[in-house]
Formats: C-alpha cells, structure tokens, sequence
C-alpha cells in the first residue's frame, strides 16, 4: 500500500498511529488528567558497564535519548522540572523511560523527585546492575560466577518485552580461563512492602544452585523497576540477545527505533579458480610461495557444488549472493562444465559483479620488495591503473552477464580484494580513477573491507558497504588445508607456527589445532563472531570465497551454526532477514540519516489521549524508525477532515509492528500520514 503525505493546519496535536487498546473512551477513562509522554529515554550515567550495556541497545536500534552523567558536577539537577512541564496547558512528561546504575544511585531531593515523576507518569525504570537485596523486592538465593549457565524467559518476561526470543538464552563462556559473567539469583522478598510484588521475567540456572531471577520487575510505591541482577557488557552475545527486551519493557513498547536481525553472505570469486594454500611450505602456491615451490592444484567450484549450493538455499530459505567473474569462464573454454552448471541455474541466484578478471585496480603494485609497494613514475608520483582499465573490468563484467541470460543489478560491484578503494599502509587514498569510473558505469554502491572501514562514506557517485570477512580462509577447500592455515597464523613459533600471534597486540596465540580442531574450534569461534554481527541490527554483508563451497564444502558448517543457534534463540517470528546488496545499502544510508536526525534533536515525537504524534522538523525529508505494539493502526483523514482508523501500522517482527516511515519537511505544521 502506498501512503501519501498530506498536510493540515492544526490547534491542537498531530497523530501519525493510534494504539487502537486506548481509543476506546469510558468514564474511568474519560475523569484522567490528559498527560503527553515525549518519546526519549532518560540515562542516568555513572560509567558503569551496565548502563554502557543499555546505552549501546538504544544507540542500535535508534531510540532517542538524554544522557546525564551523575558524576559531572555541572550536570542540571534532577527536579520536578527537569523531568517534567506543561506543554499547552497538558502535563508532560519529558521522558518514557529511565535507566539508572542501581536503586540507590539517586539520593535525597533528587530520588524524590524521581520516584514522584515516575508515579505520576507511570514511566518506567531500569536498574543497570545490582544484587538482590530487599531494597528491589527480592532475597538473594545465590551468587557466583555464570560462564556457560543457561537463561530462561518466564511467560511473564515473554509478556512484558521478550516474547521475541524461544525462551532459553545462553550465557556467554568464549574463555574458560576468564571470569567473564557474574550474577545473584533472587527470589521474591519474603517481607515485600504492602502491595509490592516481584516478578521474574528472566531466570539463571547454574549447577549445584536454586533457579532464580536475573531480570525481575518490581512493583512498588505506584512504580516499577526492572531490576538486572546479570553483570554484562555491551559486545557479550547474551547482552545482544536480551537488549531488545529490555528497551520493549522499558518503552511499553512504543517508541522511535526500530530492530531486525540481518545475515546476508557474498560468494566471492565464482568462476575464477583460487590459489591454495601449501601445507608443506606454509604459502600459497601464486601468490606468495617462494621459487621453486611446486605447483598445485587451484580451487574451482564444480557442478556438484552448485547443485549442493541451490539444495543448502532451498533447505535453508537463505540466499547467498554469488560475487562473479565472468573472464574466469570465458578462461576455462567453451562448454566449461561450471558455467553450464550456474548459468542453468542461474535464476535460484542473486548476482554481483566482481569485475572481469579480478586484477588489482589501485595503485600499480611494485612486487620487487616485500610486502609490496606502489610503483612510482620518474617523478615521483604514484602510478594508478587508469579509468579506461577500471572501466573496462567493470562493463566487459556487466555484458559477460547480459549475454548469458543472467540478471544483475549494474549499481552494485565489489572489486577484488576491494582495491580502488584506499588500504593502508601501500594506498592512505582511494585510486583518484576510480571515483570517475564507478560514475561513468553509473554504479551506486561498492563494497568495502568492514575490518578496514567500518562506517560508509562516498566515492564518486557511489557509496561505501562495509562487509565482514570471515575467518575461512580464500586459500582452502578442506578442513586440514584450513586447519594448517589457521595453526600457521595463531600458533607461536616454538609451536612451529609464523609467530604473528607474537608480535601483533590484538592477537592472541593458541595452542596447535589438532585434526579435528575445524570441527571443534574454528566452526564454533567464527560461527559466534557471525552470530553476533546477526543480532546486533548490522546490515553488513559477511563474505567468503567460491573455494570454500568446494571439496569439503567448509563454509556450510559455519553457516549452519549460526543459523542453528538462531533458531534456537529466537521465535520463528522473528525471522533472519537476508538483504541484497543495494537494500544493505538503503538500510546503511537510513540509520545514519536518522542518527543525525537524532543528534539535532530534529524529530518530535510523544503520546496523548491514546495516539502518538511523530514530526519532522528538519530540513527534508526523513525516513524515520518506529515500533509499536500489535494493534496499532494508521489513523487517516477523511475529506471532511475526520479522523478516519486505517489498517494495521508497519510490518510484522517478533511480535510487535514496525517499519520506516518516511516524513517530508514541515518546519511549522505536523505530518499526518493517510493511505
């Protein structure tokens, strides 16, 4: 359905959805107070891990926010009329939530003014990170360290914010030899003030220990807290896992924002054949190996590899993206069997041109040194390869498709090894060529290397998308060659390894894999990596190459990890959502539209008598995130200026509605969307 923007001068406020649950007016209804809830988080911030933890969900999803650091001796003071006002003689409340460190983090005029706010709003709160003690409505029945325990959200906790997730959750253990999650189980207090209660939304279970709560409400004094007794941290899984949860409970579930889980996976190479790697001499065998190294054979899928990738697709309902380089089929010859086996299957693919031959399109390389330079010209000045070449590799790519019947998007390219674009520490600039190219071949978005650059930025016409290597190496088509690989580059030399893990800070030695070491180590680590990138609302394409379909297939394993793990997690509800490649890019280009619209405050949003106004008071037109409960509808207009309830508002997702919405510019009337 296509929704148009139409604009009416209005008295009074604005409504773009109406929570159908509040529309219906009774007495008891009718004799409240009329109260305006603006839709923006207060966090009271002390530093701590936990309240880091909730910061970095808000800042996920795009819940608006005000930070107060409780340890700045500037910061405004926490009153009555910090926290709330009268907005055209209607009370308002300037936040719909509050995070604080722990109950007692607050103190004296301020506590009192907080707690009034909350009565009289009924806005909640979120305890960071304490133990459980009376003062939060519980007893504590044990403490101890949880690496490794499972979670298990309550019908309640399902009710109240969680009902995305199956039901069990799994504490983070990523080292045995790190205390990495400590927590106190609680039990309802067993002297609860008059008409407390304390309910447990998520439980810990731990050997030798009682069940108890690690996420639990308690209801009190005309209030209620969501009391965290889970040390985490933002990058831990559970905490990814759990965040939504938190920020559901926390808004009501009503709020700017908005959460999916992405897991989109290029295929490099396909086509061309792949270097492998030497077991014996610790290279690869046409790239960096020695003279005198002796050949071996290059990786090239097969047609039983494309037969084994088109049944693992069906099977899984996951596309992968195959990243294609059609010289590597005009290269194997007439009647090449891989060819013949893509191309009659072609449409159970989502195609991405790689260029024609893969060469490197930044700087001429200089290999007479190692590792290698950019070449220079008799004066001096770097030698690039040429727009006519960049362009070259780009079109022949394109028409190679369209003469075999393949269907590609021509504003979507990944050149190989990301090259053209800038790569430290030969290229500190992106290849002053390619910028022209790209725009001549009228391409609009270009891959880029995530552990590089993580954030998009422009290039020509086009725009960056960052995409995430993983760990199964471009070299390798069986689990040993892979094993070997990976025991070279992270084993010391005493263990006959190459000792970068040594010299390099931000890596780590381990001891020497054994044969089984893929299956038990290398799966179970880059599968969580993945897993994590998955619920962490990132767009961000991972990818690997076209060797790893072949012989042992190794790349299915960590695949199917993943999504095993998701499937466990997660409601069938909330369904991975596999982009392609120009969609990552439209997702990219509104989350950081709409974290600038946050940052100047540009976009006013609140609930009133059952409805929630959002506008946009910025410079132009914004697509702005919003989620909202099950049975919001769109309210439209009729001609004679009637408020008119239309259908069900934005899609379907772990059981609440939520979409993007675009908003145009009005920078004095409000936006009032009808179908």
């Amino acid at each position: 359905m296509k929704f148009q923007i139409r604009r009416r001068v209005l008295a009074g406020a604005c409504a773009l959805v109406a929570l159908t649950g509040l529309l219906v007016a009774s007495p008891a209804l009718a004799a409240e107070p009329r109260q305006r809830v603006d839709l923006r988080v207060l966090v009271l911030d002390d530093g701590s891990t936990g309240i880091d933890m909730l910061r970095a969900q808000l800042d996920r999803e795009g819940v608006p926010y005000d930070t107060l650091a409780l340890g700045d001796s500037g910061r405004p003071a926490i009153t009555a009329a910090f926290l709330a006002d009268s907005v055209s003689g209607v009370r308002r409340a300037k936040f719909q939530g509050v995070i604080v460190p722990n109950e007692s983090a607050v103190t004296g005029t301020e506590a009192t003014a907080l707690a009034a706010f909350e009565r009289e709003f009924k806005i909640r709160q979120i305890d960071a990170y304490t133990w459980a003690n009376p003062n939060v409505g519980q007893d504590l029945a044990w403490s101890g360290v949880l690496d490794g325990a499972t979670m298990n959200v309550t019908a309640a906790g399902k009710a109240a914010g969680f009902g995305y997730l199956a039901g069990t959750v799994r504490i983070d253990d990523r080292d045995p030899n790190v205390i990495e999650s400590y927590g106190y189980f609680g039990t309802p207090a067993s002297t609860l003030p008059a008409g407390a209660t304390f309910t447990p939304l998520v439980t810990g279970t731990a050997q030798n220990a009682p069940t108890g709560s690690l996420m639990g409400v308690y209801a009190h004094d005309g209030r209620e807290e969501l009391v965290v007794t889970l040390a985490a941290n933002r990058y831990q899984t559970h905490a990814l896992e759990l965040g939504h949860g938190l920020v559901t409970w926390l808004t009501k579930g009503i709020h700017l924002g908005i959460t999916r889980n992405f897991f989109s996976v290029h295929v490099d190479d396909v086509f061309l054949p792949d270097d492998r790697w030497d077991t014996a001499h610790n290279c690869t065998v046409g790239d960096d190996c020695g003279a005198g190294t002796p050949d071996n054979t290059p990786i090239r899928m097969t047609p039983a590899d494309v037969q084994a990738l088109v049944a693992w697709q069906q099977a899984k309902g996951l596309k992968l993206d195959v990243v294609f380089n059609g010289g590597g089929s005009v290269e194997a010859g007439a009647g090449d069997p891989l060819t013949t086996a893509m191309v009659a299957s072609k449409t159970q693919f989502r195609w991405i041109n790689h260029t024609y031959e893969h060469p490197y399109l930044g700087c001429v390389q200089d290999f007479t040194v190692s590792p290698w330079k950019c070449a220079i010209d008799g004066y001096g000045a770097t030698k690039w390869v040429s727009q006519a070449d960049i362009t070259a590799q780009i079109k022949t790519n394109v028409d190679w498709a369209k003469g075999k019947g393949i269907t590609i998007d021509a504003g979507e390219l990944v050149t190989g090894e990301h090259s053209g674009l800038r790569t430290l520490p030969q290229m500190p600039a992106d290849n002053p060529n390619l910028a022209p190219a790209l725009n001549t071949n009228g391409v609009k978005y270009i891959a880029s290397d995530a552990s590089r650059e993580q954030t998009t930025r422009t290039v020509g016409n086009a725009v960056t998308v960052p995409r995430y290597p993983m760990n199964i190496y471009y070299n390798v088509a069986t689990k040993a060659e892979e094993v070997d690989e990976y025991n070279w580059i992270y084993t010391s030399r005493a263990d006959g390894g190459s000792g970068i893990c040594e010299n390099n800070a931000a890596s780590t030695c381990i001891a020497p894999l054994g044969a089984n070491g893929f299956d038990t180590y290398i799966v179970p680590i880059e599968a969580r990596i993945a897993y994590d990138h998955v619920v962490s609302t990132n767009p961000a394409p991972h990818y690997a190459h076209q060797s790893n379909l072949a012989e042992d297939r190794i790349l299915y394993p960590v695949l199917d990890a993943v999504l095993a793990r998701y499937a466990a997690t997660y409601t069938s509800a909330t369904p991975v959502v596999n982009p392609k490649f120009a969609e990552t890019a439209l997702q990219n280009k509104r989350q950081a539209a709409w974290a600038a619209a946050l940052r100047s405050r540009s976009v006013e949003a609140y609930t009133l008598d059952g409805k929630v106004t959002i506008v946009n008071r910025g410079s132009g037109t914004l697509d702005v995130p919003v989620t909202m409960p099950n049975g919001t509808k769109l309210i439209t207009m009729s001609v004679l200026g009637i408020e008119v309830m239309g259908g069900n508002f934005g899609d379907a997702y772990g059981g609440e509605r939520s979409a993007w919405r675009s908003l145009g510019r009005n920078a004095t009337q409000l936006l009032r969307l009808s179908s």
